[in-house]
């Protein structure tokens, strides 16, 4: 079973997926983590360097190996992962998709602490963050809708987790 938690940037996706992968003694990837390694630079560096469009060209192949390369996996896909490519579609033909919605509230307090490791935030002021999250979201929704499942991230615990991945 591959799953893939998908939301946006600081939604808890990587946090949700370690537990996840430990409890059901899966492999666990953290999709920019290993665009990280397959590329040799950090991600504010790509970003720096070649720009977004390379980063989500980058981020589509290492998708598609670790899919290609594992049956049993969780993958913690970046905010972005399924808006480019139709990388949506390749999830939702490869696994289950599980769209880990966080409050507007919950993302603002977690990015403000994270911005400068945050190459698409880094240079917002901290009084437009919450314009700029709620923007980005309603740009994106149209992709996490079609997970195959959505949980508010604030209340779930690991097991309801694991029992809505394998339920849907």
């Amino acid at each position: 079973m591959r799953i893939f938690l998908i939301g946006f940037m600081g939604s808890g996706k990587t946090h949700w997926g370690k537990l996840m992968s430990q409890k059901m003694k899966l492999a666990f990837y953290d999709l920019d983590e290993e665009v990280v390694r397959s590329d040799g630079r950090p991600i504010t560096k790509i970003f720096n360097e070649d720009g977004e469009e390379f980063f989500r060209y980058k981020e589509k192949a290492v998708l598609e190996a670790l899919i290609a390369d594992h049956e049993a996996v969780v993958i913690s896909c970046g905010g972005g992962t399924p808006c480019f490519f139709k990388n949506i579609d390749l999830m939702k033909r490869s696994g289950r998709v599980i769209w880990l919605n966080t409050s507007v509230d919950a993302l603002v307090a977690r990015l403000l602490k994270e911005k400068q490791t945050r190459p698409l935030i880094k240079t917002i002021s901290d009084q437009d963050l919450r314009a700029h999250i709620i923007k980005k979201l309603q740009d994106r929704r149209l992709y996490y809708e079609q997970a195959d499942t959505m949980v508010h991230e604030e209340t779930i615990t690991i097991d309801s987790l694991i029992k809505t991945a394998l339920d849907a």
